[in-house]
């Protein structure tokens, strides 16, 4: 790419959750739903003295990519590292179960999650995780119907019970910037101890849990530059693709056999890692 290119790019990843909505949708179609005035804010962070925001950092969207119509789940990573509360929990379940009732009635709703969250907020524990929970089952559940298309950009990544929510995505699109695993770095390291990872090498998280190495294992459907006009196509195109023949999810055997393949008394390698799952799916 030359320095014109790179000056017209518009970098998606510096968008707040609400510009990354809007990008992704159809230009002066989307239509905001239980947004920042109608104050639904955590009820929990407050008592512990927490300052809250007004949409719990969870921007729901409506309106039309590609000219049928989608709705849009965006997660601000910059409030609370976008953690999963009670509130934005339920935006985002109760979005996609309207998007599957839309289907059952005939309207071909599809969905778009922007991931970019830590997991469950530990401030509000057991009400985080059943509201996972119901994104999860929520996603199952209009995947029957439509392709539901998950993003993870940068810079916080996507964790934690999230990133089950991400595998059982239809296509899941990354970034280089991107990062995805089921525990960050830091929680890594304080279970397992320093040498076996050092949450301050930033090389070698990216190595294993970057963006391009998830690609390259098979745990991404799409590798694209933090463009927002070239991840807007690249979620067209995932549209338009219909469903899978086979979610990531339902083919749960191989990839465990490809980790069983994993020597933990080794060191993991990206390449090592890389060529297994490679060649065992």
């Amino acid at each position: 790419m030359n320095t014109e290119e790179l000056l017209r790019r518009k970098s998606f990843i510096e968008l707040g959750a609400r510009e990354r909505a809007r990008t992704l949708l159809d230009a002066g179609s989307m239509r905001e739903l239980i947004g920042p005035f109608e104050r639904m804010a955590s009820p929990w962070l407050a008592q512990q003295g927490i300052v809250t925001q007004a949409d719990d950092g969870v921007v729901v969207a409506k309106g039309r990519i590609d000219g049928a119509p989608a709705v849009v789940l965006a997660i601000e990573g910059a409030f609370q590292g976008g953690s999963m509360g009670e509130v934005g929990g339920a935006k985002i379940a109760g979005a996609l179960e309207l998007a599957a009732e839309d289907n059952r009635r005939g309207i071909p709703t599809r969905a778009v999650i922007v991931f970019e969250t830590g997991g469950v907020r530990l401030q509000e524990a057991n009400l985080g995780l059943a509201a996972i929970a119901e994104i999860q089952a929520a996603i199952v559940d209009l995947r029957r119907y439509r392709p539901v298309v998950g993003i993870t950009a940068g810079t916080v990544g996507c964790f934690g019970g999230m990133s089950i929510a991400a595998g059982l995505c239809s296509y899941l699109i990354v970034t280089r910037e991107a990062r995805l695993g089921l525990n960050g770095p830091a929680v890594i390291e304080q279970e397992a101890g320093i040498d076996e990872y050092d949450a301050r090498d930033r090389p070698f998280i990216w190595s294993l849990t970057g963006g391009e190495q998830r690609y390259r294992s098979k745990l991404a459907d799409a590798y694209v530059e933090d463009d927002a006009e070239a991840i807007r196509d690249t979620v067209c195109a995932a549209l338009r693709a219909g469903l899978p023949a086979h979610h990531r999810s339902d083919r749960h055997e191989a990839f465990l056999a490809c980790l069983a393949a994993v020597d933990p008394a080794h060191q993991a390698r990206p390449e090592t890692v890389r060529a297994l799952y490679e060649k065992g799916l």
